[in-house]
C-alpha cells in the first residue's frame, strides 16, 4: 500500500477517535468479519460474482489489516517480506511447484 493511501486510512480514523475501539482483538474480530463477508461474495458460484461487491470486501479487510499493523507497531512490507522469506523456505520451488500439498507432505 502506498504511503498516501495509508495516511488516509489514518485520518479516516483519527477524524472519527475511532482508535480508542481498535484494540488488536476488536481489529482482529472486525478483519474476520470482513473475511466472511468477503467470502460471501462467492457463497453460491465459484464464477458468477459481483467483481465491485468482492472490491469493497477486499478493501474492508485491508483497512482493518493496515489499522492492526497500526495498532501493534508494525511494518506490513516488513511483516509480509519475513513470512515470504519464511514461505519460500517451507515450499521450494522444485517441491511445490504445481502441487497443493502442505510443506510437511512434500
Amino acid at each position: 500500500m502506498n504511503k498516501e493511501t495509508v495516511e488516509r486510512i489514518r485520518k479516516f480514523t483519527a477524524d472519527r477517535d475511532w482508535d480508542q475501539f481498535h484494540s488488536p482483538v476488536n481489529l482482529a474480530k472486525s478483519i474476520m468479519i470482513e473475511a466472511g463477508e468477503l467470502l460471501e461474495c462467492f457463497q453460491w458460484s465459484d464464477d458468477d460474482y459481483d467483481i465491485e461487491h468482492v472490491k469493497e470486501e477486499l478493501a474492508d479487510v485491508l483497512v482493518y489489516c493496515q489499522d492492526m499493523a497500526d495498532k501493534l507497531g508494525v511494518d506490513i512490507d516488513e511483516i509480509v517480506n519475513l513470512k515470504m522469506d519464511k514461505n519460500e523456505a517451507k515450499y521450494p520451488v522444485e517441491k511445490a511447484k504445481g502441487n497443493a500439498k502442505k510443506y510437511d507432505e512434500f
